[in-house]
C-alpha cells in the first residue's frame, strides 16, 4: 500500500503554496501569467523578491503600480501590437513556408523544406497545463518524423523558484535532424541586415529563457534531442513589410539565465516572511498597498524602469531612503559597503568610515581632488576678475 501523505508531501505543499498565493493577489483575482519578457527581467535581478513574489503570485503590477499612485507607461502601445500580430500572420502564412525556409536559411538542420510538406500539428487543449503537456507530445512525435515541423505558439513550462511558469514563443521548430530551433519574430526593422543592438540584445535575452524551458521538455526525452542556442530572429527587412531573418547565438544569455534563475529565492521562503493579512489586492486602500508592497525587500536599479511596471514606485522609495542602487548597480558595487548616499558623503568628507577601505580611500582622494580643482578655479576667477578691474 502506498504511504499516506503528510503535510510535507510536495503535492500538499504545493496546493498550500497556490492557496498562498492567491490569498496575496486577491483570491478572485485572476493570476496574471508569468511571460519570458518577464523572466528575463527577473533574471537579470535576482536579488528583488519583491518581484519575485509579486511575479509569483500572479500580481498585475501595472494595477497595483497604479494603486500605489505611481503609474507606470510601461508595455508596448496598442499600435505597435497591431502591427506586430500582422507580420507574424504574414510570416506564418502558408502553413508557415517562408518561416521554415528563413529556419533552413539561418541555421540548416536537414534539406530545403518544401511548401505544403510540413506539419503543423494543433497544439490546442484546456488550460495551460493541458497544452504544455500536449506541445511535449508534439516534439516528441516530430523529432522521430525526419521532416519539417513548425509548432505554432508552442507553450512550454518552467519552474521558478519552486511556482510553474507558462511560456508561449512565437514559434518552435523541428528540424529534419530532430534538433529543436526557437524562433522569435518581432516587428522592429532589420536594416541593411542588422537592428537596433538593445532590441536584438532584449529579443535574445528572451529567447534564451524559451530555450531553457525547451531544454527541459528534451531531458525527459531518451535519447534527448539537441536544442540549438542560434535562436532565429524574424524581423521586417528594410523598411517594408517583408521578412528577414538572422541567427542569434543566445548561449551566453542562456547561462546566465541558467544561473540567476537557480538564484532567486523560493517564492514560498518570501512568503513566509510576510506579516498576516498582507495582500496585494490592488481593490485595497493605498496605505494597507503601500505597507503590504514595503514589506517585501526590493532590488532597485535604474534599469528597471526599462523592466517593470513598479519602477516608478521603487525609485521613489530608494531616493527617499538615499540607497545607493538608484545611482546604478555598477556605481553600488565599486562603494562596497557603503549603501548610502548619507554614509557615501561622510566617507568622502573623512568625517566617517574606515581608512583601510579601498571605496572610502577612492572616495577621498575624489573628494581630493574636487577641492583642489574648484580652489583652482576660484583662483582664475579673481584674477580675471581683478585684472578687468584694472583695465
Amino acid at each position: 500500500m502506498p504511504a499516506p501523505q503528510t503535510s510535507a508531501d510536495p503535492p500538499t505543499r504545493g496546493k498550500a503554496l497556490r492557496h498562498r498565493l492567491a490569498e496575496l493577489r486577491g483570491a478572485d483575482l485572476p493570476a496574471r501569467p508569468l511571460d519570458a519578457r518577464a523572466l528575463a527581467a527577473l533574471a537579470a535581478n535576482p536579488g528583488c523578491g519583491r518581484r519575485a513574489l509579486l511575479d509569483g503570485a500572479g500580481v498585475d503590477k501595472a494595477a497595483l503600480a497604479e494603486s500605489l499612485g505611481s503609474p507606470s507607461g510601461f508595455g508596448q502601445s496598442q499600435f505597435a501590437f497591431m502591427r506586430g500580430n500582422a507580420f507574424e500572420a504574414r510570416v506564418k502564412a502558408d502553413g508557415g513556408a517562408e518561416l521554415l525556409r528563413l529556419t533552413h536559411a539561418r541555421v540548416g538542420g536537414g534539406p530545403e523544406p518544401v511548401p505544403g510538406e510540413s506539419a503543423v500539428p494543433d497544439l490546442s487543449a484546456a488550460g495551460p497545463e493541458g497544452r504544455a503537456a500536449r506541445t511535449a507530445l508534439a516534439l516528441r512525435e516530430a523529432t522521430g518524423a525526419g521532416g519539417w515541423t513548425l509548432l505554432d505558439h508552442p507553450m512550454l513550462a518552467l519552474d521558478v523558484a519552486g511556482s510553474p511558469a507558462f511560456l508561449e514563443p512565437d514559434a518552435v521548430v523541428v528540424h529534419p535532424d530532430g534538433s529543436w530551433t526557437v524562433v522569435e519574430i518581432k516587428s522592429f526593422p532589420m536594416i541593411d541586415g542588422s537592428a537596433d543592438a538593445a532590441k536584438v540584445g532584449a529579443a535574445a535575452r528572451q529567447s534564451a529563457v524559451y530555450a531553457l524551458a525547451l531544454e527541459r521538455v528534451a531531458e525527459r526525452m531518451e535519447p534527448a534531442p539537441r536544442v540549438r542556442h542560434d535562436v532565429v530572429l524574424v524581423c521586417p527587412k528594410d523598411f517594408s513589410n517583408l521578412p528577414t531573418a538572422s541567427a542569434i547565438d543566445v548561449r551566453k544569455q542562456l547561462s546566465v539565465t541558467r544561473r540567476q534563475l537557480a538564484r532567486l529565492t523560493r517564492v514560498e521562503d518570501i512568503a513566509a516572511e510576510l506579516p498576516e493579512g498582507t495582500t496585494f489586492d490592488v481593490r485595497r486602500p493605498v496605505d494597507e498597498l503601500t505597507a503590504a508592497v514595503e514589506a517585501v525587500p526590493a532590488a532597485y536599479a535604474p534599469e528597471c524602469l526599462a523592466a517593470c511596471e513598479l519602477a516608478f514606485h521603487c525609485r521613489e522609495r530608494a531616493r527617499e531612503h538615499g540607497e545607493v542602487t538608484a545611482l546604478g548597480r555598477a556605481i553600488r558595487g565599486e562603494l562596497g559597503g557603503l549603501t548610502t548616499i548619507g554614509e557615501v558623503l561622510a566617507a568622502a568628507a573623512g568625517s566617517a568610515g574606515d581608512p583601510d577601505d579601498p571605496a572610502v580611500a577612492a572616495l577621498r582622494r575624489a573628494a581630493g581632488l574636487r577641492a583642489e580643482a574648484v580652489a583652482g578655479v576660484g583662483a582664475i576667477s579673481g584674477v580675471g576678475a581683478s585684472g578687468g578691474a584694472e583695465c
